[in-house]
């Protein structure tokens, strides 16, 4: 057999544009159409993902060899972890702290999160990720229950859809607080007594303020400077972040802000703001909660079967520890069984406090503090019903070993009880705590998002069809948080509400429905190159979970992406519960107006055409789908 060494920095190097292309599933130029280039687009993301899975693997194997048998007695500064991370920062030509942050990341993939690893071996999930994933569950490190964490956000990544940071920072938070709310609660308290305010030194005679505060507050703080730093002409000569930055010093200092133009005073409006004048004029500073009644109440005991870790990841006998403990015979050395144990769903009767859904409420603070809170119900939160396991836990299950507790952990993981969170656009997820500390400001007024019945909700505006209702346009934005255009970060609260079906005033019957179906919620970049562009967007409730919708992305070229994997739904299931009434009938359509009897009638204008052809096409998608192709031969 013969060595073949690739990379940069081997001895005898091939170089990658040497291997054969086809063998790595490549094609052989990429001077290819725009469809294929897109195939070999998500091909080659997909092989970035596995090669840094590989990476991963390589560097958790050097850890294993250069610092796990020096670790516990190892006291030197220049310790056997900061030298096996020079070693690979000098043979990669990369910094040490970029190597840090690689071996880190290896060594938590490989004992706190390996199948979150395998989800990016399989191309479920992109390196840039990754990171995220890692840094949002160091807390967890040691804990009994991490195996579990690991389960729940491997089962959350191999849904369908698409990923954004902020989603992907939402849904990591949610699991960590759904498994660790003690901890959670402890270090929101700390939290709050460690508030500072810094200042930093910087280069060519500028410096650095730092100011950490509770989330609400700071997204008070950042809104209103961002209104101040709006009060300029098109002539100003600064920058969006300097302009911020001059805006929130005058806020601080109460000194003066205006415009930079050259223009003279008597042309610009703008040039000295009356600070007072414009904090005395300017609309309150609202900020949106989304939370649930069982949140507010305080949390509430944990199901039976979550108090105890039941996980085979690290079984425990009587007379042996668990570095101890034989393999199972016919088990995978490299297998991580601890999901196998989590991924069926739980059921959600055995929680007493998981009845009926209660109201959903929204929390709006008349101040400056927090605003909405749509709330629904969850104490507990079930299993993601209707969602496809995780497979690569599925295979792992020993039916065999199934009733040998004796392979399973015993340990108390200390859920005694089962506390909700809550969601701050631009924030992301907060504790229960937190939300119950916002509760009981005396600015805040909690609204609630239905009457915990089953009655319908409004949908629309009484006197405008087009007009969602303001429990609707609530719904709308808790359910979908963010921008639902795959890969965007913009919070749902910040953007518009879009008829997924274009609305047709002229003939109301022909165009979309302003229901909970028919809207999603876009920022507004994505809502213009939906309505300019030729890009045609879809959504309509999940076969297997009609609570649920289905999102998905036609580009121009007539591939179909997915929408988001994690939803409102995701973070808050009381919003399930939550319905709302048929919009009213369309009304008569608009008489077409009168013509001479000879006058020629003109096409209908190219709007009308370009929303026709949407509908159209929108409907092949939907039957392709439903309807999959037979590529079966003729029976003759």
């Amino acid at each position: 057999m013969v060595g073949v060494q690739v990379g940069a920095g081997a001895t005898s190097t091939v170089p990658w544009a040497a291997l054969d292309h086809a063998a790595l599933g490549l094609p052989a130029t990429t001077d290819l159409p725009s469809a294929r280039a897109l195939d070999a687009l998500v091909h080659a993301a997909a092989g970035v993902a596995y090669l840094k899975w590989f990476e991963y693997r390589l560097a958790a194997a050097m850890h294993a060899r250069l610092v796990e048998p020096f670790e516990d007695e190892d006291r030197r500064e220049l310790d056997a972890f900061t030298r096996c991370a020079a070693t690979i920062a000098t043979t990669m030509s990369v910094t040490q702290g970029a190597a840090r942050t690689l071996l880190t990341d290896a060594v938590a993939l490989r004992d706190r999160l390996p199948l979150v690893a395998e989800c990016l071996r399989d191309g479920v999930v992109t390196p840039h990720h990754i990171r995220t994933i890692v840094s949002r569950t160091e807390l967890i490190e040691g804990q009994c229950y991490a195996a579990l964490v690991d389960a729940d956000i491997a089962r959350a990544l191999r849904r369908p859809g698409s990923w954004s940071p902020a989603r992907m920072e939402t849904m990591v938070d949610k699991m960590v607080h759904r498994r660790d709310p003690d901890a959670v609660r402890e270090r929101r308290d700390a939290a709050k007594q460690n508030r500072e305010f810094t200042v930093e030194t910087g280069r060519d005679g500028m410096a650095t303020a730092m100011d950490t505060r509770s989330a609400e507050d700071v997204a008070a703080l950042a809104e209103a400077v961002r209104r101040l730093a709006e009060q300029v002409c098109p002539k100003d000569t600064r920058s969006k972040a300097a302009r911020a930055s001059d805006a929130h010093y005058a806020l601080v200092t109460q000194t003066e802000f205006g415009c930079d133009c050259d223009r003279p005073i008597t042309d610009c409006r703008y040039k000295n703001i009356d600070l007072e004048k414009f904090a005395a004029t300017a609309p309150r500073i609202v900020i949106h909660l989304v939370t649930d009644t069982t949140t507010l109440d305080g949390p509430v005991p944990a199901p039976e079967a979550e108090r105890v870790c039941r996980s085979t990841q690290h079984p425990a006998r009587p007379d042996m520890g668990h570095s101890d403990v034989p393999l199972r015979p016919g088990a995978d050395p490299t297998a991580n069984a601890a999901g196998a144990e989590t991924i069926a769903p739980k059921p959600v009767t055995t929680d007493p406090v998981t009845a009926e859904p209660d109201t959903t409420e929204t929390v709006t603070t008349e101040t400056v503090t927090t605003e909405t809170v749509a709330t629904e119900t969850v104490a507990a939160e079930p299993e993601f019903s209707g969602r496809p396991n995780v497979t690569a836990d599925a295979d792992r299950i020993d039916t065999a070993g199934a009733g040998d507790n004796s392979w399973r952990c015993e340990k108390s993981v200390g859920l005694d009880t089962v506390d909700g969170v809550g969601f701050l656009p631009g924030i992301g997820t907060i504790s229960g705590a937190h939300v119950r500390d916002l509760a009981a400001d005396p600015r805040t007024v909690i609204r609630p998002l239905g009457d915990g019945t089953d009655t319908p909700l409004p949908a629309t505006q009484p006197s405008n069809p087009y007009r969602p209702s303001a429990a609707l346009d609530a719904y709308i934005r808790a359910r979908d948080l963010f921008c639902t255009w795959p890969g965007c970060n913009r919070p749902a609260w910040d953007g518009d509400l879009d008829h997924i079906t274009e609305y047709d005033n002229t003939h109301p019957d022909r165009g979309g429905r302003t229901d909970a179906t028919g809207l999603g919620a876009k920022c507004r970049f994505h809502h213009l190159l939906k309505t300019f562009g030729d890009f045609v967007d879809d959504q309509y409730p999940d076969p297997t979970d009609p609570s649920r919708l289905i999102r998905t992305i036609t580009i121009p070229d007539g591939r179909t992406v997915l929408g988001p994997a994690f939803t409102g739904h995701d973070v808050h299931p009381g919003l399930d519960a939550i319905v709302f009434g048929d919009p009213p009938a369309a009304g008569t359509p608009k008489p077409p107006p009168k013509r001479a009897a000879a006058e020629r009638q003109r096409p209908a204008p190219r709007t009308e055409q370009k929303h026709a052809r949407r509908r159209q096409e929108r409907n092949r998608n939907r039957l392709r789908r439903v309807i999959p192709p037979d590529d079966t031969p003729p029976p003759f």
